[in-house]
């Protein structure tokens, strides 16, 4: 026994290196995030950052007001949320429900593909074809504009909703079906009646997800919203994501040290905050209203 643990030491070691390097990472992270964030907010107090219409880093006179980024932020990831979820739900529901071995087959990988796209091509996709259709319908839409980035940034989270979903609808025990249908339900009445407000948990964690992930997305927002920090809510006019600014400012032209270049920090530890926030809450979610079963 003796010798068998010494052998089986090695292991747990390895494993045990392996589970706290992702912690260290984690917190090394946060650490200098908050440590450049501090430097920050010497100079800019607090109130002004979390309350100000501004944005104005690189430009005199400069206004560090953080509504216009937070705000071209939650127009991308709520139109996201318009095209995924209720997409994402009924190809759940219809792989789940309705669709043979042989479709499920088919459909699930073509429905993964989605998420293998590199998203600047979903930005190229946005420019070259979403908005020249939103131009069409609305003329006064811009060439940058809100609604085309939340409508590829759907598309690209809509597997996570649709497989999440899924998942949780095919872990309802087929006996809770067996007695809607004996109960003279149709399918399409169990489906919604009985199956989805069974794996309510699972799919409403989706939805948290899938906008944890909308908020995080930057190539596709920033090739398709643009580069301004407008306070809006129109969203055929161009925004600037809290990602997008990220982007903009790494290109290499910001002098280090600077605090124009402490901003990038401060969008960092903010949208760090933001993202852990939402998985707080889908994880609030999942105990709040799974369902056990025996």
């Amino acid at each position: 026994m003796k010798s068998m643990l010494n052998r089986e030491l090695p292991v747990h070691v390895f494993l045990i290196a392996s589970t706290l390097v992702s912690v260290v990472v984690t917190v090394a992270i946060v650490f200098v995030l908050l440590q450049e964030s501090a430097v920050f907010f010497r100079h800019v107090s607090v109130w002004d950052y979390l309350f100000g219409t501004k944005w104005t880093p690189l430009f005199k006179p400069q206004h560090f007001g953080f509504l216009p980024l937070l705000c071209g932020t939650l127009l991308i990831a709520f139109g996201s949320a318009i095209v995924a979820i209720p997409l994402g739900v009924l190809t759940a529901m219809y792989l789940s429900e309705y669709a043979s071995e042989k479709a499920q087959s088919i459909l699930k990988p073509l429905l993964e593909i989605l998420s293998g796209i590199p998203t600047v091509v979903y930005g190229y996709f946005a420019l070259s074809f979403v908005t020249p259709l939103l131009k069409l319908v609305f003329p006064s839409t811009q060439v940058f504009n809100a609604a085309s980035g939340a409508i590829v940034v759907g598309v690209m989270v809509l597997p996570m909703v649709a497989s999440l979903s899924d998942d949780a609808m095919r872990s309802v025990p087929q006996s809770l079906r067996n007695a809607g249908y004996a109960l003279g339900a149709t399918k399409a009445e169990v489906s919604s009646s009985v199956v989805f407000p069974a794996a309510l948990s699972g799919i409403l964690a989706s939805f948290v997800l899938a906008l944890s992930r909308a908020i995080g997305e930057t190539m596709a927002v920033t090739l398709a919203a643009g580069a301004t920090p407008n306070l809006t809510l129109n969203p055929l006019e161009s925004i600037q994501t809290m990602t997008a600014y990220i982007v903009q400012l790494s290109l290499g032209d910001t002098p280090h040290g600077t605090l124009e270049y402490q901003t990038l920090f401060v969008i960092g530890v903010t949208l760090f905050f933001i993202t852990l926030f939402m998985n707080i809450l889908s994880e609030f979610i999942l105990q709040k209203f799974r369902q056990k079963y025996d």
